[in-house]
């Protein structure tokens, strides 16, 4: 075995830290929208921790089944539209079924449907997925990659299952704090 070659996590561990990356983004991006608009810090998001998992999931979705739409921006467009405004739409009515609460609302919004979609945010959908696919993932995918370069093995691997354990574990927080 070549001793030079250091040993890399496993691809399902990256997703993970994408998946922490961006939620924690889209956690900070939500407070300081929230924090202008209103004027004062509301806390943003299901979760306790700073995290807002639907960031997380959506560029998990950018980056496993869109990434291979790079140089075909409107087929990245009109695809990341739809299925964006159908995961939306789900996470909503599910989070609602849930927990009887609801965390966006767009009735005022023109073109919107039961208040959980819009035609505004399925157009955003597909701009963001454009500058996600073609800047902000490349960006941060070598952002990573060069810091994970300088970490040893085992001890990303057991940041990524602190990390995973406390998500976890504020996921069952939140959800019984909601169900309460």
């Amino acid at each position: 075995m070549d001793k030079t070659k250091k040993k890399k996590l496993p691809r399902v561990y990256l997703y993970f830290i994408y998946f922490f990356t961006f939620a924690i983004i889209g956690w900070l991006l939500e407070t300081a929208y929230s924090l202008y608009y209103l004027g004062h810090f509301t806390k943003r998001g299901f979760l306790y921790g700073p995290l807002c998992p639907i960031y997380g999931w959506g560029a998990l979705i950018l980056i496993i089944f869109f990434s291979t739409y790079k140089k075909h921006n409107f087929k990245l467009f009109i695809y990341a539209s739809i299925i964006f405004s159908i995961f939306e739409y789900l996470v909503s009515f599910g989070m609602e079924a849930m927990f009887a609460l609801k965390w966006w609302d767009y009735t005022a919004d023109s073109f919107n449907l039961n208040g959980r979609i819009s035609i505004f945010y399925s157009f955003s959908w597909g701009i963001i997925a454009i500058l996600f696919i073609n800047f902000v993932y490349p960006f941060f995918k070598k952002k990573i990659n060069m810091i994970l370069s300088k970490i040893p093995y085992k001890i990303q691997f057991a940041i990524v299952n602190i990390f995973l354990l406390i998500f976890v574990s504020d996921t069952i927080l939140s959800c019984v704090k909601y169900l309460v």
